[in-house]
């Protein structure tokens, strides 16, 4: 059966997040699934999990820049076209929730139906992910596990449905 809603004359709503690494820990797989399971309400919702390239555990700056670069060229790789994609990373905007979906709305009403959330590694993205994306997005200045990113991008598009639909959850 198809949860996904349809916005102002567009298809399908799909959400996708592209994460480097996977989750390891029982209490982020069940963070991730509850959220996942209330987003279903509005948008399909799809997470892609891809390998973090191994590193020595004292790499250097060029080891990780050239890891970085083939994980780059893996995600950008995976990425279906035609999707509007933001890049999770320290360097990029920090908005409200609010301004999240004010600005899901007014994609929405201009037909974008495919979203990409991109969320790095232990070592973060690389430039040309970075470039290569329609917007860059910060939750913190402070770093944070890509664990916990993945669980609070899922809040905060949660956050965002809600408050589009007028629900309670905002307040």
């Amino acid at each position: 059966m198809d949860k996904s809603i349809h916005f102002k004359g567009t298809t399908v709503l799909t959400i996708e997040i592209w994460c480097v690494g996977g989750l390891k820990d029982k209490y982020w797989k069940e963070a991730c699934a509850e959220y996942s399971k209330r987003l279903s309400a509005w948008v399909q919702i799809k997470i892609h999990e891809l390998k973090e390239r191994p590193l020595p555990a004292r790499a250097s700056e060029t080891e990780i820049k050239a890891s970085l670069e083939k994980e780059g060229i893996c995600i950008l790789d995976a990425l279906p076209k035609n999707t509007y994609r933001t890049a999770l990373c320290v360097e990029g905007r920090q908005i409200s929730s609010e301004q999240l979906a004010k600005e899901l709305r007014q994609h929405l009403n201009r037909g974008v139906s495919r979203f990409c959330y991109i969320i790095g590694g232990s070592h973060g993205l690389s430039e040309q992910v970075k470039t290569e994306t329609n917007d860059k997005l910060s939750f913190s200045k402070m770093v944070m596990p890509h664990m916990m990113a993945r669980v609070f991008l899922l809040e905060q598009l949660y956050r965002a449905f809600s408050i589009l639909h007028n629900g309670h959850y905002h307040k």
